[in-house]
């Protein structure tokens, strides 16, 4: 196994804070992020070791330490994860490819390769907007560092607010002034639910996330699940029981479960490697050892009182249901 290094902690923060030269000129609010950054940059940051484990450079040694250990007793969790990054860059461009152009991605953790807004900006250059979302306050710092030194920030914002106080969350999202509640959004919650106790109640909140969404939406999500009865991923779920950001797998109905009456893009809830991919993903083996469960679904399109088609914005030929009798349309 290659390690991922060590290194100083202080000196990661040197480099990272670098960023903020360019970036405080645009925000000067990101000189509070970069003090918050100082004061936890030896703690482990789960959004910072997804970062290393993907190959990114936003982490300390700290984090480096800890990927190390899972990668250790998982040896291919940096494909599985690789393999969850992909889907989201897949799942961002078929939005694109529906004439989606604004995004809300909770949960988004650190910018990192295949970042939202870098995808939807490839595709539709100058006409996607991203509002990114996470409850960490670290994480939310890095993001505002990086985001603000080196993106578009009238079309990209990160906020910082919790998935379970869905409220609280929306009306961020919306006072950014970035997302238009009356245009359709693709709504991303990616391997991140898992980090939520099942007594916390999590599909509460995404009802009501789902209930947000205008005619022609998408909702996004991938999860962890185990159905191979691996002990190495159940050890990495012990390990981070020992951090601030528990793993809870989950089962694949209870996953199918956060998309309630929204209608599944083909080839539905599947894993990882077999949601769209193409001749450019590497992936071999069982697509279980990908570890994350994944899909995309749609709700409806408005057509008058009642009368919903859901194919409208996806153009599935596959049979629908109406939301409200389960009829075939």
């Amino acid at each position: 196994m290659t390690s991922t290094g060590t290194g100083s902690g202080l000196d990661d923060f040197d480099r990272i804070a670098g960023l903020s030269q360019r970036a405080t000129a645009l925000d000067p609010s990101v000189h509070t992020s970069l003090e918050l950054l100082r004061q936890n940059f030896d703690r482990p940051s789960a959004a910072r070791v997804y970062d290393c484990i993907l190959g990114g450079s936003h982490h300390f040694g700290v984090d480096r330490e800890f990927a190390d250990r899972q990668l250790e007793v998982m040896p291919d969790l940096r494909e599985a994860m690789i393999a969850n990054r992909s889907f989201l860059g897949r799942a961002v461009r078929y939005a694109v490819s529906r004439g989606i152009r604004q995004f809300v991605d909770i949960g988004s953790g650190l910018p990192t390769g295949g970042n939202v807004h870098e995808v939807a900006d490839r595709h539709a250059p100058g006409q996607c907007r991203v509002v990114y979302v996470d409850n960490e306050p670290v994480a939310h710092a890095h993001a505002d560092v990086l985001l603000a030194g080196t993106a578009d920030t009238r079309r990209h914002r990160a906020v910082c607010a919790d998935y379970l106080e869905y409220r609280t969350l929306w009306r961020h999202v919306r006072n950014t002034g970035v997302i238009d509640p009356a245009e359709p959004i693709c709504l991303l919650v990616v391997a991140m639910l898992h980090f939520i106790a099942p007594e916390r109640e999590p599909e509460i909140a995404m009802e009501f996330y789902r209930r947000q969404l205008p005619p022609g939406s998408l909702l996004v999500v991938s999860h962890g699940c185990d159905e191979l009865d691996d002990p190495g991923i159940q050890e990495v779920v012990r390990n981070y029981a020992q951090t601030a950001t528990a793993a809870h797998l989950r089962t694949r109905d209870e996953i199918a479960a956060f998309f309630g009456d929204f209608e599944f893009v083909e080839p539905g809830l599947v894993w990882t490697p077999e949601w769209g991919q193409t001749d450019n993903d590497q992936w071999s083996g069982p697509p279980a050892r990908s570890r994350y469960l994944a899909g995309v679904a749609h709700s409806a399109v408005q057509h008058g009182p009642g009368v919903v088609d859901p194919r409208a914005a996806t153009g599935s030929q596959h049979p629908v249901y109406l939301a409200d009798d389960r009829r075939h349309v």
